[in-house]
Formats: structure tokens, sequence, C-alpha cells
């Protein structure tokens, strides 16, 4: 019962780190955005369109689903060279 009454001082800090934070607009700018645009436009190249963007629907998704789809089938094809039968054999 001696347990029960720590239990609101062991869950505030829980509380406090869920509370919501007033966030403000970041405005800190990306590597790419402050070295790799900036070398880039140095050089005389300045930034393009990319020639196949993930940024656009779900293309990014199904690049990732058929790579998990490649990856299960390599695992399941190469299954029982990946885990013998027997197990892992001491020396």
């Amino acid at each position: 019962m001696r347990g029960w009454r720590a239990l609101p001082l062991l869950t505030l800090p829980l509380w406090l780190a869920a509370a919501p934070i007033p966030a403000r607009a970041a405005t800190w700018d990306g590597v790419d955005k402050t070295v790799v645009e900036k070398f880039a436009h140095d050089a005389g190249r300045p930034p393009r369109e990319p020639l196949i963007n993930t940024d656009r629907g779900d293309l990014l998704l199904f690049v990732f689903l058929v790579a998990g789809a490649v990856g299960g089938f390599v695992a399941g094809y190469c299954y029982r060279a990946l885990f013998p039968p027997g197990g892992v054999k001491k020396a």
C-alpha cells in the first residue's frame, strides 16, 4: 500500500513530457539548401528537377514495396542456406 503514494510522483515526468508545447516555425535550412546548392550554384550548375521525382504521389511507397517484395523473395528462396535445419553447430 505504501508504494501507491509514490505513483503520482513517478508519473509526473511522463505527463510533463507528453504536454503539448507550442512550436515555432523552423527557420533552419537543411544541408542540401545551405551547402550543396551553394556549391552547385558556384560551379555554374543551377538546381533542376530530378529525373524521377519521388516526392509526388505514392511512388516512393511503391519503390519500398517492390524492394521489400524482392528482398522477401530472395530471403525465402535462400531460406535453407540462411537458416540450416540442424541449427548452428558449435565448434
